[in-house]
């Protein structure tokens, strides 16, 4: 996927232009659902999660500045706040009612297409799994950077830490990794 050039930069008025929305939502779509494919396993939630991605999008697009960084870091960004709010708020459900509710109906074909995304995003989220070794911050920057696509300095950006700090705990957290995945029986069972 390609960035936008210049001139679209300033998707500010997404909020409030449907044309502009639905440029921004066809450009971006995949990326966001595989990003939310590799974090979550439920069909049903992944749909949910990619709708919530784009809703909360149109709800902050205002704040988005092109000069602290790209359009899919930010997108990026919303996409771990989003999953995160939910995530939040599943454990918070189970603490109080003790199961899960809430889902969306899919057809037949919407969960085959979804399982299919999911099931092409298996080796991603069994490195992710990998990943668990690492402190959160650190396994995310790994994420963004390895397999979203972004660069050392983007996701520092999106974290808050500074390029410098980012480069220091990519180096370490690849040693980590490479570590885990030498030993995936005794470290992932």
């Amino acid at each position: 996927m390609s960035e936008p050039s210049r001139a679209d930069d300033d998707i500010s008025g997404i909020g409030t232009d449907p044309v502009a929305f639905e440029i921004f939502y066809r450009r971006h779509l995949e990326a966001v659902g595989r990003f939310v494919a590799r974090r979550v396993d439920d069909p049903h939630l992944a749909a949910d999660l990619t709708a919530d991605v784009f809703l909360a999008v149109i709800e902050s697009a205002a704040g988005y500045r092109p000069e602290r960084g790209s359009q899919i870091g930010w997108l990026y960004g919303v996409a771990r706040n989003v999953i995160g709010d939910e995530r939040r708020r599943a454990a918070q459900r189970l603490r109080v009612t003790g199961r899960l509710a809430g889902r969306r109906d899919l057809g037949p074909d919407d969960i085959a297409r979804i399982e299919e995304r999911i099931d092409a995003e298996s080796a991603a989220r069994r490195t992710h799994w990998a990943l668990s070794e690492l402190p959160e911050g650190t396994r995310t920057l790994v994420e963004l950077v390895a397999v979203d696509g972004l660069t050392v300095a983007e996701a520092a950006t999106v974290l808050g830490v500074s390029p410098v700090a980012a480069r220091v705990r990519l180096h370490r957290a690849r040693r980590v990794v490479r570590a885990v995945l030498a030993h995936p029986v005794t470290t992932l069972a």
